[in-house]
């Protein structure tokens, strides 16, 4: 590779500008733009991600210091953190929505046949959010409480490689279980929520499109047994049930069978119940399908450390939803450069790698294939396993 480039060129040569452009292009991001398109916009947002700038002026500042690299970098206008903030403010957040998903898309493939822990042939999906806590005087359209702002990322993640391939953005009053209005399920793939989204009408329309759902029964749910299989209860099933609804409501929004499974976790010792409208995978199967649901709250865990989304550097609802967004690209091409060029190294560790070394002009390669894994810090073995 060309070692007159910076590791920063390096990194973006893996974006698909011309997808970028007709993004640009769908949203009239160039209306009454004279100069700081939106890829530089994009670029100098991405910069900041990957190198944990803390404010707009930290921003400006940061590249300014190094403007005559700039134009290398693929920022081909004088960086200020008032024309910074007005793009933030103004160029349409859908922009980076659409792109992300883009992105998202070409991650999907690439880790299309990654194991996660259980023997599935189907895509499985872990749905969820997390809450961003804002301040509601610098926020006040993101009223959450009485005295505080809040946003919610509602996302539906691919097990296979932990991609975020639906993503949602709300207040922080919108519950949970309203994204499933809005999702679309696809046939053949297994949603793995918990109770929180336990709506028998929803869930109806989960199993009516073909599609399969794993989630755990509240402690009032109310069924009739019809049938139970054996299990094997050393391996800590307690037992495997064909049911039905008793409930008149419940009944009424979901007419059919539904396969109860109790399940007692070794680690904990808590016994689990879980719901699905699968009569085919073995019932210890489901139980693990539903542990694997835990890569969604390293996920969450994991963007909230090392990415920049609970600080923000703009206090409209287009800012917010921007920076976010970009962020969300900058993770998942971060994962595409680790497949791509086949690197061992963790996601946390080329994030920090790359964190020193964006305007090193060497090959990016051997930036991240001469680093000491024993300086890996032990504590964050769970969380990699994100991309491990």
């Amino acid at each position: 590779m060309n070692t007159e480039r910076s590791i920063f060129s390096q990194v973006m040569d893996h974006l698909p500008l011309h997808e970028f452009r007709k993004c640009v292009k769908r949203h009239h991001g160039h209306y009454k733009v004279r100069a700081f398109s939106c890829l530089d916009q994009f670029l100098c947002m991405a910069f900041a991600q990957l190198t944990y700038r803390e404010s707009l002026r930290d921003i400006e500042v940061c590249l300014r210091a190094v403007q005559p690299k700039l134009y290398h970098m693929g920022i081909g206008s004088r960086v200020s953190r008032s024309t910074l903030a007005d793009a933030n403010e103004k160029r349409d957040w859908r922009i980076y929505a659409d792109f992300a998903q883009i992105l998202i898309a070409k991650a999907k493939e690439l880790y299309a046949h990654e194991e996660f822990g259980v023997a599935l042939e189907a895509t499985a999906y872990a749905l969820d959010s997390t809450t961003i806590d804002l301040c509601l005087s610098l926020f006040p359209w993101a009223r959450f409480r009485e005295t505080k702002g809040a946003v919610k990322l509602h996302t539906l993640l691919n097990l296979r490689g932990s991609i975020p391939e639906f993503i949602y953005i709300s207040d922080g009053k919108l519950h949970d279980v309203r994204v499933l209005d809005i999702l679309i399920p696809e046939s053949g793939s297994f949603y793995v929520m918990d109770r929180g989204y336990l709506d028998y009408s929803r869930l109806y329309t989960i199993h009516q499109a073909g599609a399969f759902f794993v989630t755990r029964a509240k402690s009032n749910f109310g069924f009739r047994r019809l049938y139970s299989h054996r299990v094997d209860k050393s391996t800590g099933l307690k037992s495997d049930q064909t049911v039905v609804l008793t409930g008149y409501y419940a009944k009424k929004d979901y007419p059919e069978k539904l396969r109860r499974i109790r399940y007692l976790d070794s680690e904990t010792e808590k016994i689990f119940v879980f719901l699905t409208n699968n009569f085919i995978l073995p019932s210890l199967t489901i139980a693990r399908l539903f542990k694997a649901r835990w890569r969604i709250e390293l996920f969450f865990k994991w963007i909230k450390q090392h990415l920049r989304i609970k600080a923000f550097y703009g206090t409209s609802s287009n800012a917010v939803k921007t920076q976010i967004w970009i962020a969300i690209s900058v993770y998942v091409l971060v994962a595409i450069l680790k497949k791509r060029l086949r690197l061992e190294q963790s996601l946390y560790t080329i994030l920090q790698v790359l964190s020193v070394t964006l305007l090193e002009k060497i090959p990016i390669l051997s930036a991240l294939q001469e680093v000491n894994y024993d300086n890996e810090p032990a504590d964050y073995g769970k969380q990699l396993l994100l991309f491990d």
